[in-house]
């Protein structure tokens, strides 16, 4: 089977899953007569005032949202299961800004609704792994999904022994999607059906099915036979995180934590350079946070990898101004200025950089530094 390139995960101004605006009622009504206009409050905040996020950037509560929005079975009974005692920490993980998991949780809702497919899906991650891209298991599984070297090759994942698709949240989510798509058009559109499929293999729960005498799409977990106690129990820990997640949402202080800018996240080639450092640099991407989202990228490659990236525009080329006469420089020779920016914890050079609006190899060499350099809180740093 031809496999297109591998892909890295970056950040993206993605506008293909925003929600189509609901029609608004009051637009139905006659409009007041001109001679009684609204006297507007001056004082007032608009209504629909919200901040404006950085190229890249996206609310965290328009991730949550999105998974709600996209749930099967969204209802959950009264009373909390053992298993939502067991993942009672997931809303915080999520919360955590210091965590990648809620920008890989974003991109995983994001494919699986441009799939059509549940949002409960985006839930196995933290079942498997924890939300950790780089999660290994001994010499068996890893990666998000947690695949097996033979499903990973079996859906277009490579595994070599110099690269590892299993840790490219890139490679490995796009062949969960495939899988899950897969299996859910085998099931009826059953999810629960479907999750059981992807933890102990279609073989077994199309022979359970046929079995139990039953149509896909009205059975239930009990009704199927002859499975292990791991893969019931895998759907109701689906079903259990769900839950945990719904109920997190009624919680003012948590959804406030959601309230932050969080990395807007796409997939793409890292063509048109031999390393991560050069492409990130040349990509206006921050290679540091290109390397801990993608585990499985070494310093240099061969053919293009596909990583997760931050989603925002490739960098403008830059047009160079003529140069003046000499003699006209000598009149009006130019005022050299400096601006000297102190670095603030968690800064990086990437953020300064964008916060200046220079390129990050610039504000490396004006300082002296490379790709490698750490940057201290309190370091001054020409900016200009």
């Amino acid at each position: 089977m031809r496999r297109a390139w591998p892909a890295v995960l970056v950040a993206c101004s993605c506008a293909a899953f925003a929600q189509e605006p609901r029609p608004d009622p009051a637009a139905t009504e006659p409009p007041a007569p001109a001679s009684e206009p609204a006297a507007p409050d001056a004082d007032a905040p608009a209504a629909d005032a919200s901040p404006e996020l950085p190229e890249g950037m996206r609310s965290g509560r328009e991730i949550y949202q999105a998974f709600l929005d996209g749930l099967a079975e969204p209802g959950c009974d009264a009373g909390a299961t053992r298993y939502e005692q067991h993942f009672r920490h997931a809303p915080a993980r999520l919360a955590d800004p210091d965590s990648d998991a809620l920008p890989l949780f974003g991109h995983v809702v994001d494919a699986l609704r441009a799939a059509h497919l549940p949002t409960e899906y985006a839930l196995i991650p933290f079942v498997e792994s924890g939300y950790a891209p780089g999660a290994r298991n001994g010499g068996g599984p890893a990666g998000l999904w947690q695949f097996v070297t033979h499903t990973a090759r079996h859906h277009g994942v490579p595994v070599t022994k110099h690269y590892d698709g299993r840790l490219s949240p890139a490679e490995s989510t796009r062949a969960a999607v495939q899988y899950l798509r897969k299996l859910n058009g085998m099931l009826g559109g059953n999810w629960r059906l479907t999750a059981m499929a992807y933890n102990a293999g279609e073989s077994r729960v199309l022979r359970a099915l046929r079995h139990s005498g039953e149509q896909a799409l009205e059975a239930t977990p009990g009704s199927l036979q002859g499975l292990s106690g791991v893969t019931y129990a895998y759907v109701d820990k689906l079903h259990a995180l769900a839950c945990v997640l719904t109920r997190a949402g009624e919680e003012a202080e948590w959804m406030a934590r959601l309230d932050r800018p969080v990395l807007h996240l796409e997939a793409r080639p890292l063509e048109g350079a031999g390393g991560l450092e050069a492409w990130a640099l040349g990509n206006g991407q921050d290679p540091t946070v290109l390397r801990r989202l993608n585990p499985a990228l070494g310093q240099r490659w061969t053919s293009p990898p596909l990583a997760l990236v931050q989603a925002i525009a490739p960098p403008a080329p830059v047009a160079l101004a003529p140069v003046r006469a000499t003699a006209e420089v000598e009149e009006a020779p130019a005022v050299a200025t400096t601006r000297v920016h102190t670095v603030r914890r968690g800064e990086s050079a990437w953020v300064i950089a964008r916060r200046y609006g220079v390129a990050v190899r610039q504000l490396l060499e004006l300082n002296n530094l490379n790709a490698n350099s750490v940057l201290r809180p309190g370091m001054q740093l020409r900016v200009e």
